[in-house]
């Protein structure tokens, strides 16, 4: 079964979508604003989205945009009234990959869906734990919508710790990680740790990063079952 989120406003046309994908075996979820589109698209799985231009609260563009820079990975069908080319070009350089112009038919929506869905996936190069996630490829790391400054020592411990959660890291495994075969005194990783910890867990209510005494760190959110 193939989950997908209409976000638009014009209920008639909702209404159309639904009528039309429904019996064709699609789950539809549905958002008349771009607040409630977007709080959907980060909190439920989808399989696409199908996105207008034109919504209150937050503009379909602008919801894209904070949905690819917090790490959105799911293909976006842009369905709008804009046909002029800088708007098609802008949408696209946003993260849409596809875009069709109102007034459209049905079966072309659902054909147009159906390819975007069966793409290959791009390699995600995000790592996430709970609401901290990290893209390895921008350096951007960001907590609960905030983004983070680490030095590169602290980037490094990072990472090597979100790659192997919820599994623990030993502090020799995190100082080979940084130094290589000769590391410094135990004091120098303690005082990375301590940078680390202050900057993704100090300003937060959910302490994600744990000391396993006398045997090294892991970076878990202990709300949640193993």
């Amino acid at each position: 079964m193939r989950r997908i989120l209409v976000i638009e406003d014009h209920r008639d046309l909702v209404l159309s979508i639904f009528n039309y994908l429904e019996p064709r075996g699609y789950i539809l979820d549905t958002a008349p604003d771009g607040r409630t589109g977007l709080e959907l698209a980060e909190t439920q799985s989808y399989d696409a989205i199908i996105l207008d231009w034109n919504l209150p609260r937050l503009e379909g563009l602008d919801l894209l945009h904070t949905y690819r820079e917090r790490g959105g990975p799911v293909p976006v069908l842009m369905l709008t009234a804009r046909d002029d080319i800088d708007d098609k070009v802008a949408a696209f350089r946003t993260g849409v990959q596809d875009y069709l112009t109102k007034p459209f038919a049905l079966a072309e929506l659902e054909v147009r869906l159906e390819a975007l869905m069966s793409r290959k996936p791009v390699e995600s190069r995000q790592l996430q734990i709970a609401d901290l996630q990290y893209d390895l490829g921008t350096q951007r790391i960001v907590r609960s919508g905030k983004k983070l400054h680490l030095y590169p020592a602290c980037r490094r411990l990072l990472e090597v710790l979100m790659r192997a959660s919820p599994d623990t890291v030993t502090r020799e495994q995190l100082e080979r990680s940084l130094w290589g075969e000769d590391p410094p005194d135990a004091d120098r990783l303690r005082a990375h740790i301590y940078d680390l910890r202050k900057v993704i867990d100090g300003p937060f209510e959910t302490k994600l990063l744990h000391t396993l005494p006398r045997v090294g760190y892991r970076l878990a959110d202990e709300r949640m079952k193993p």
